[in-house]
């Protein structure tokens, strides 16, 4: 069960920095204020209605528009702890042992008695005393 465990959380950590450090960006094209496409790693599809200004005389004011959407993703990795002091290191690595090590199991039970016998019971000890539970 425990290793099971492990390799779930080990593949759940890879694949959050996976895509973590994943950048994509999204192409949305509008035309009259309609979503007409949606594209990921590249360029929306057109409707078809755009107007080639260079041909034409009309303004620049166009019923089309596009919009992109880019999600930029985590370039460094690696966490720097130069802003911490050896005290704390030293305090922060004495915490983690010492909370790792309540959680580890005793691999075998030891029993400091188990190798001396009982006393031999010559008398009843509690006729002697007459104490009994009632």
């Amino acid at each position: 069960m425990k290793q099971v465990l492990h390799k779930i959380m080990s593949s759940l950590l890879a694949i959050v920095v996976l895509f973590s450090t994943m950048s994509f960006a999204i192409d949305m094209h509008y035309c009259g204020g309609t979503l007409i496409d949606i594209a990921m790693y590249h360029k929306a599809e057109t409707c078809g209605m755009e107007i080639d200004i260079n041909k034409q005389n009309v303004d620049e004011s166009s019923c089309c528009s596009d919009e992109q959407i880019v999600i930029e993703a985590q370039d460094e990795l690696q966490i720097t702890l130069d802003f911490f002091s050896l005290d704390q290191h030293l305090f922060i690595t004495s915490y983690v042992y010492s909370f790792i090590s309540l959680f580890e199991d005793i691999e075998e039970n030891t029993l400091s008695y188990s190798k001396y016998n009982p006393p031999l019971v010559v008398k009843d000890i509690f006729k002697l005393d007459e104490t009994y539970l009632i």
